[in-house]
């Protein structure tokens, strides 16, 4: 091989064309806004990208590799640190409420709020998002609440339910209808809300998971003998 030849990086000689990954992950972000993680196959994605599935395919293994690619390269990218460590509980409730906002900002309303519901429909895809771009704010980090039990600011024993149950529903909710969402508002919500409902949790037990914990409990099918 002469040594003009340029190289390619990759098995087969073929360079990978940057600019149809993201023509790809676009047609998957699109169809995740539309239509909703479950909606999102190899053979949708590649007629709307009019590409091969073969193609998808030497790219992502499967479906949860290449949303989690959609994710990284889109709204719910993240730039800054993922870190959550400003001292006081305040802090990190208010740090991790602005993220949410930002995550949802990012994206339309109906966008925004597939992407959290995603998880709720593969619950291990929660778990991926977070670690793949980041804490998005839906959920809160154990390492928030060991802090601030070290600091005094949380009793032994505190469950993160009502901070995941809470602040992703309200958050989105508002959102969905343009409310503000300011920094008084989120004051208030961790003030009154947030903070003593964490405190409450402590000598609860088996409380159920949050809705943007990644693992909330389905309700059982209603057998039709009992329908009204």
């Amino acid at each position: 091989m002469s040594s003009s030849t340029p190289s390619t990086g990759r098995p087969g000689g073929r360079p990978r064309d940057d600019q149809r990954e993201v023509e790809i992950l676009g047609a998957v972000t699109s169809l995740l806004a539309e239509r909703g993680y479950e909606a999102v196959t190899f053979e949708e994605v590649a007629r709307r990208a009019h590409a091969s599935k073969a193609t998808l395919y030497r790219r992502w293994k499967t479906k949860r590799d290449m949303v989690i690619a959609a994710l990284k390269a889109g709204p719910a990218r993240r730039d800054d640190g993922d870190r959550i460590d400003t001292g006081s509980l305040r802090g990190d409730l208010g740090a991790l409420c602005r993220r949410l906002v930002t995550t949802m900002r990012s994206a339309d309303g109906q966008t925004a709020m597939l992407l959290l519901q995603a998880g709720l429909e593969d619950p291990e895809l929660c778990e991926e998002i977070e670690r793949a771009v980041g804490p998005t704010g839906s959920r809160l980090p154990a390492s928030v609440i060991r802090a601030a039990v070290a600091r005094g600011e949380l009793p032994e024993g505190v469950d993160p339910f009502p901070f995941e149950e809470i602040t992703g529903s309200v958050i989105l909710l508002r959102r969905l209808n343009g409310l503000r969402i300011d920094d008084g508002y989120l004051d208030a919500l961790i003030d009154t809300v947030l903070i003593p409902a964490l405190r409450a949790t402590a000598p609860a037990h088996d409380l159920p998971a949050g809705i943007f914990s990644g693992h909330p409990t389905a309700e059982p099918p209603t057998d039709p003998k009992d329908a009204p």
